[in-house]
């Protein structure tokens, strides 16, 4: 018998916290492009599908970046088409990113309808991510949006760095500002504020987010993509959730980092987070028993065990 269906976590719902929550399932795309062996496609495939079943549905299915710079990812051509039914069956959407016109003309080709493009709030990683400046980058993704746009997909706009960089230490909040806000003129419905390092820390979130709400920025236009670096990142959603945020990002068995920020550990694992909303009596759609069953098989094919506390303790057995 699993701790769930024991009636755990208690609900206890806390004042000034949303009913509801969003999760954006990243761990198909953010989780296993950070993987150093490449899981087949039918398996990919698979775990989107039975985190599906699971109850999640916003699943980034995969990125139309260069194989040569993210090979883990390289079938993305062969892989939407297998999942793309439950986008067309279901409420199920499968955002996918893109990083330019080229890889936008991909993802539209095989009939994506909600991209998701990545800008730096640093120089140093636009550099080392894009091999652009900040503003350079931007530019390179006005055309993408706006393309995107007129055939009616959803974009959002994902920001990396936005509380600390490996290389510039702490990052101004006005800096992060700036990026946001012109994600959003060119087009980007909704961005997601990512500490890819993991150094935020509570006051830091809400005081971001205050600074985006004084620039004109909406609260329901923000999604938050905490890593555990340090273990701040269910503290850090908490801060976001007392702030008004809905869409939070997490990654299935807190797969994943990133290749391009060494310091970066894993996402925060979508069952920890559930843990959390459902003990705060927030709705998610999420079974968390079924999630648990995913995470444990896609840890038996990595070969590996999952970072996730959860997904431990409600896969362990005397």
């Amino acid at each position: 018998m699993t701790t769930p269906a024991l009636g755990l976590p208690m609900a206890v719902p806390a004042q000034g916290l949303p009913a509801t929550v969003r999760i954006h399932e990243v761990g198909a795309r953010d989780g296993l492009q950070n993987e150093k062996a490449t899981v087949p496609t039918e398996t990919k495939a698979e775990f989107i599908r039975r985190l599906a079943d699971a109850g999640l549905t916003t699943i980034e299915a995969t990125s139309f970046v260069h194989p040569k710079w993210v090979p883990q990812l390289a079938d993305a051509e062969q892989l939407f088409p297998l999942v793309r039914d439950l986008a067309d069956l279901s409420d199920t959407v499968l955002p996918v990113l893109v990083p330019n016109e080229r890889g936008l003309d991909r993802a539209l080709a095989l009939g994506a309808s909600r991209i998701a493009v990545f800008a730096s709030a640093t120089e140093s990683f636009a550099k080392a991510n894009l091999n652009r400046t900040v503003d350079e980058a931007l530019a390179m993704f006005e055309p993408v949006v706006e393309r995107a746009r007129t055939q009616q997909a959803h974009v959002r706009g994902y920001l990396s760095m936005c509380f600390g960089d490996p290389w510039e230490g702490p990052v101004p909040v006005p800096q992060v500002v700036r990026v946001c806000k012109a994600l959003l003129d060119m087009g980007c419905a909704e961005l997601s504020l990512g500490d890819t390092i993991g150094v935020a820390t509570p006051g830091h979130v809400q005081a971001l987010l205050s600074a985006l709400n004084e620039a004109g920025v909406p609260t329901h236009a923000l999604g938050v993509h905490f890593h555990d670096t340090y273990g701040q990142a269910l503290a850090n959603t908490l801060a976001a959730l007392q702030h008004g945020v809905t869409t939070v990002d997490a990654s299935a068995g807190g797969l994943g980092g990133c290749p391009f920020a060494k310091s970066a550990t894993g996402n925060l694992a979508t069952e920890d987070l559930v843990w959390m909303l459902h003990g705060l009596g927030i709705g998610t759609g999420v079974d968390l028993d079924r999630l648990v069953a995913t995470s444990v098989w896609m840890a038996e094919r990595l070969g590996r065990p999952s970072p996730s506390r959860t997904v431990r303790a409600l896969s362990h057995k005397e």
